[in-house]
């Protein structure tokens, strides 16, 4: 295995080390770049959960400041993005510890796509997130959501 296939050829990289993983010849794993890419992975996750907090919060917020203009498509990407946060959670338990801090760091990409996609401005919006934990699971919440 050439010592630079980690930078050359990652799928190739990844292969390899997994067929060793399996032989459990794990005299010629490239322990370093594995550890790395491990905690990527679990990195990963916690982006995946910030992501999806972030766009529907940016939702909440469109549909709270904007009720003249609520839509169905808003409507169905609230229920999409809540479904993914739920099966995300759902397939990682560990990440509800994360959750206060994820909804924190959400709420920041919220309000910048509340602001790039509105009229609003980041001064017609609370500075912090004002939804709770119940509020985002809530398949009612937001108010009239259901009766778009």
């Amino acid at each position: 295995m050439p010592s630079n296939l980690y930078e050359t050829d990652f799928y190739a990289w990844t292969q390899e080390q997994s067929k060793l993983l399996k032989a459990g010849d794990f005299k010629h794993l490239d322990i370093v770049n594995l550890v790395e890419e491990i905690e990527s992975l679990g990195k990963q996750q916690r982006q995946e959960l910030r992501n999806r907090l972030g766009i529907l919060i940016g939702h909440f917020l469109k549909w709270d400041y904007q009720p003249e203009k609520r839509s169905k498509s808003w409507r169905v990407t609230i229920r999409i993005q809540r479904r993914e946060v739920e099966a995300l959670l759902s397939d990682n338990p560990s990440l509800k510890s994360y959750l206060p801090e994820a909804i924190a760091k959400g709420y920041e990409a919220g309000l910048d796509l509340a602001v790039l996609e509105t009229p609003l401005d980041y001064k017609d919006l609370p500075t912090d997130c004002t939804y709770t934990v119940d509020q985002i699971f809530d398949p009612e919440f937001p108010i009239g959501i259901n009766e778009v």
